[in-house]
């Protein structure tokens, strides 16, 4: 059976003051005396008093929380998103509601529609391409809404991130500068950002007069997928001499398969990234990667959002923080 929550009356009871009294106090500390203050603050402790704020929603229209749609919770890029949202909206006193939808759009949509009836004041979407119902529901709830990790395609409102297709045309250029002429793409999920690398990979390949190949797999990213799709590559095309990968898991992964191999890195075959996750970048050899600012953009997104939360115009409605090229060790 639910428990009983706590209420201000029961507080106002047992300090002798009046329910309205004890609701100030907690909103508004120094409203009140010290001496009561403190009494307050001492029973609400006591009791585990959670403030209700239904009504402050209902009267302000207003909730200090922000909903953040991420695709995956156990992906280090969007942890690393995380802990640069929450960098800026903690201390402006705003709490984050996160809801995963598995790189689904269907799902992106009911689990825009649950935070939307929280009455969220804005929302951070980690995709750049939404179902027509979840474009009305944005339109309808008329809050400030940021895309991130994406520059290459229009936004909605506001954009903060990069552009993946130049990123994976620079690194695919760069292993092909180094004499690789019979590179693979390894791609995980069809997600916009894995096809957008696509693209960048197969324009650099044919911009060299070299004819591009993708390996794929529908499983969820981990290190154990990358070390499989390196067994079927070698399987399959025996003569590939580099491979560009959707992400820093699959490379680590492939790299493991080709050190139980005895595949020689990057002799044979030069193994790339995408990310620069620091497991990739304390490696010996270092795993050349396409460095991405995670962090920065969960900061810059959360600005952003808090600004025109606050009533301030769009200041620029694409923000490309950029990315580095790390070569690393295994190119």
């Amino acid at each position: 059976m639910k428990n009983r929550r706590p209420t201000l009356q029961d507080i106002a009871d047992r300090v002798g003051a009046t329910k309205m009294t004890v609701s100030r106090c907690l909103r508004q500390a120094d409203s009140v005396s010290p001496d009561l203050r403190d009494k307050i603050f001492a029973v609400a402790e006591e009791l585990g008093y959670i403030p209700n704020r239904g009504p402050d929603i209902l009267s302000k229209s207003t909730s200090r929380a922000i909903g953040v749609l991420v695709p995956s919770l156990t992906n280090q890029v969007f942890a690393d998103v995380i802990k640069g949202i929450e960098s800026v909206t903690e201390p402006a006193g705003y709490h984050l509601m996160l809801s995963h939808y598995g790189y689904s759009a269907e799902l992106e949509e009911r689990s825009l529609s649950s935070l939307l009836s929280y009455n969220v004041d804005g929302v951070i979407l980690s995709e750049s391409q939404h179902t027509e119902r979840t474009r009305r529901m944005l339109d309808t709830a008329g809050i400030p809404a940021v895309e991130i990790m994406d520059t290459h395609l229009p936004p909605l409102q506001q954009a903060v991130g990069f552009d993946n297709v130049r990123a994976s045309f620079d690194m695919v250029s760069a292993m092909i500068e180094r004499g690789r002429r019979h590179i693979v793409y390894l791609a995980l999920r069809l997600d916009a950002r894995t096809l957008q690398r696509q693209q960048g990979y197969v324009q650099a390949m044919e911009a060299n007069g070299l004819r591009p190949e993708t390996l794929r797999s529908t499983a969820r990213s981990s290190y154990s997928v990358g070390a499989s799709l390196m067994a079927e590559l070698l399987q399959q095309h025996p003569d590939t001499d580099g491979i560009f990968c959707t992400n820093d898991d699959v490379a680590v992964g492939a790299y493991f398969e080709c050190l139980r191999r005895r595949v020689p890195v990057p002799d044979q075959i030069s193994i790339a990234g995408f990310h620069g996750h620091d497991v990739g970048q304390v490696m010996a050899p270092r795993l050349a990667s396409v460095v991405t600012p995670r962090e920065a953009v969960g900061e810059t997104s959360a600005r952003e959002l808090l600004h025109r939360i606050q009533g301030r115009p769009i200041s620029e409605t694409v923000i490309d923080l950029g990315y580095r090229i790390e070569v690393g060790g295994t190119l």
